[in-house]
């Protein structure tokens, strides 16, 4: 053996002295998600006061309750989110399965003396047989097609809810929760933290299983039918089974989220279940940021905030004594929430959640950018010395 390749295998690294694999670093964001439920859910033990923003302190009913109904309706953009955002269908009948879930429940509740998790589930079953049969028809075609037939389904359901079919939906007065069954914690004003707690819970289901299903195979699947259906079917995947199976679990979980709501606001009501709403829930998606899962949460949250303090702004003292051409817009909540919509998509294309991460990332690269001038400036001083 020459001197050579002694030194060679001297040299080579052994199997024990390998570099150990990295393993996975978590993503920043979900760290940052952890704190903001945990920051979130000790909200009603503290004083904290946002004027202007918050009808109250967040450990008042009132305030507990505001941010309880914005966390359900971030829940229903994320479903939507699925169906719109991930999938790329445009459906204006989304609300059905909302409603589903609300005026099922409640009339199950009333009609039978089932305990409310039991109750639950049978309406959870109904409310998915709605989702298959709704989307196995409107999934045969496409586009604005498509759009139409599930906007058809919605009027229908709306129909029924608004015309107290079968003397049960309770017509344009809608239907009450009857307590009955429901328990204790859930029932009165002194149990809102309750609830509040609950609407948490169900926000961060909803946005595992959304992000569970994005992240599957599944899910891949379907972000790639929406982008070229045609390579999809050429690679052999079936795109109206996976189409399905995402319409679906997202009117499952708006099923869910509507059961919150009627517990919530311990009643339903028939404007829950019209297009009006669905358009809403797609205004709250857009906002956000199309294709972004926080964007859902954080659009659904400003729209909701917005509409219900824009109320309180509109029947005020300060908006009354303005001149007429000031007034009248003012007091229309709708007409601001459309201007703000409007300079949102024209200024902010990826929503407000884009707009963050641009932001963050112009000042990390402005950071970076400083930092690599120090340490070229240090290493000319030091050249000096």
């Amino acid at each position: 053996m020459t001197t050579t390749e002694t030194l060679s295998r001297e040299s080579a690294p052994t199997p024990a002295a390998a570099p150990e694999r990295s393993r996975p670093r978590r993503s920043p964001a979900v760290l940052v998600g952890v704190v903001a439920v945990v920051v979130v859910a000790v909200l009603p033990l503290l004083d904290i006061s946002v004027p202007g923003v918050l009808p109250g302190a967040t450990w008042t009913p009132g305030t507990m309750h505001l941010i309880a109904l914005c966390m359900l309706f971030a829940a229903v953009a994320l479903t939507y989110h699925l169906v719109y955002g991930v999938a790329g269908m445009l459906s204006f009948g989304h609300a059905l399965y909302f409603a589903a879930g609300a005026y099922g429940l409640a009339i199950v509740l009333q009609r039978s003396d089932m305990p409310l998790l039991v109750a639950a589930v049978l309406v959870l079953v109904g409310v998915i047989a709605v989702a298959t049969l709704v989307g196995a028809v409107s999934l045969r075609v496409s586009g604005v097609s498509f759009a139409m037939v599930t906007l058809a389904f919605a009027q229908a359901g709306n129909v029924m809810a608004r015309r107290n079919t079968g003397g049960v939906t309770g017509g344009e007065e809608g239907i009450g929760l009857a307590y009955a069954n429901v328990p204790d914690a859930l029932v009165g004003v002194v149990n809102t933290r309750n609830m509040y707690w609950l609407a948490l819970a169900v926000l961060v289901v909803v946005y595992l299983v959304v992000t569970w299903v994005q992240r599957s195979r599944a899910g891949h699947v379907v972000e790639a039918t929406r982008e070229n259906e045609l390579r999809v079917r050429v690679l052999g995947q079936p795109p109206y089974l996976i189409r399905l199976m995402t319409f679906v679990i997202a009117g499952a979980l708006a099923g869910i989220v509507g059961m919150a709501y009627l517990l919530l606001q311990s009643q339903a009501v028939p404007t829950i279940s019209g297009a009006e709403f669905t358009i809403e829930i797609l205004i709250m998606v857009v906002l956000g940021g199309v294709g972004s899962r926080w964007g859902a949460v954080v659009g659904a949250v400003a729209f909701t905030m917005l509409n219900q303090r824009l109320s309180v702004l509109a029947s005020s003292d300060a908006v009354e004594s303005l001149p007429t051409v000031l007034r009248i817009p003012l007091s229309e909540p709708a007409f601001i929430l459309g201007v703000l919509f409007i300079l949102v998509v024209l200024f902010l294309p990826g929503g407000i959640a884009g707009g963050l991460r641009r932001g963050a990332t112009r000042l990390v690269g402005g950071r970076s950018a400083a930092a690599r001038r120090a340490g070229q400036e240090r290493r000319r001083m030091e050249e000096v010395a």
